[in-house]
């Protein structure tokens, strides 16, 4: 039997996975064997050791009940029911982690594996003050964005590419001088052998491909996935056919944006502007 790799600090539901699967082994117990005990299929089990599918209320009860842990999955699931994330996105994290390519296209916002410290800072904690996420929730995502960036310095390294709306660089956040490190960033991040960075300028008006994030990534084995998200929620798509195309509506978006040279002085020029 394949057994995937449980890394209980990438996301909550992963942490949740991880304590399940160790309290199953603990009793040398299959997927199969526990799922018989609580009324599941093992691949439902399994999917949600891996961090595919969240528990629900029943399912954890259930769990505490044959586990015989006292309500502590009880407990957990409910925290799971109001994440720092939006469900979707720790599944992508784990691919990323993975991945031979990543691209990304955002809007309004530097993406989390180009932020700086401080820049996620301010970000996590606009949303605290907007009471959408707790602090402890916070710290959740603030960890999330390092480790990202940590993985994404293995050897081999992979390739990124990244696409910015303008927005992105003109939107200010945390003030002049924390914005004028984060436009610094950037264009250290341009510097890197393994890495592409554009900007799509304002001037692409309804040209531009995409209304809202994207992330692509190539797999070792070539196979593609995409993850995108509304306000609401987050959904990987797994299906190759289904990403071919937005894959392909990427490289036309690259195209036509800025090339690094020109985004990169467009950066630093509004870099110059911050005081």
């Amino acid at each position: 039997m394949n057994r995937n790799e449980v890394d209980p600090d990438v996301s909550p539901g992963m942490a949740y996975g991880a304590r399940l699967r160790r309290s199953r082994e603990e009793r040398g117990w299959t997927q199969e064997e526990l799922g018989a005990r609580m009324g599941y299929s093992g691949t439902h089990i399994s999917a949600v050791e891996n961090g595919r599918r969240p528990p629900t209320p029943h399912f954890s009860a259930m769990a505490d009940k044959v586990l015989g842990t006292g309500g502590e999955f009880e407990r957990e699931g409910r925290s799971l029911r109001t994440p720092a994330v939006l469900e979707g996105f720790p599944e992508y994290v784990a691919q990323e982690m993975q991945a031979a390519e990543v691209r990304v296209f955002e809007l309004g916002i530097i993406p989390g594996v180009l932020q700086t410290p401080e820049y996620a800072a301010a970000i996590a904690a606009g949303a605290v003050d907007r009471g959408t996420i707790t602090e402890e929730q916070a710290q959740s995502r603030l960890s999330l964005v390092a480790r990202r960036q940590d993985a994404l310095n293995r050897s081999p390294a992979p390739s990124i590419f990244v696409v910015l709306d303008e927005s992105c660089i003109r939107r200010p956040v945390g003030g002049p001088s924390l914005m004028r490190a984060q436009l610094g960033r950037l264009i250290e991040f341009a510097g890197q052998a393994n890495t592409v960075l554009q900007v799509a300028p304002y001037e692409l008006g309804a040209r531009r491909a995409f209304d809202l994030p994207l992330y692509i990534l190539t797999m070792r084995d070539r196979s593609h996935m995409s993850y995108a998200e509304s306000a609401q929620r987050g959904h990987l798509e797994r299906e190759t056919a289904s990403v071919v195309p937005l894959l392909t509506a990427y490289h036309h978006l690259a195209a036509e944006s800025l090339s690094q040279a020109a985004s990169v002085a467009m950066i630093q020029e509004a870099r110059k502007g911050m005081s």
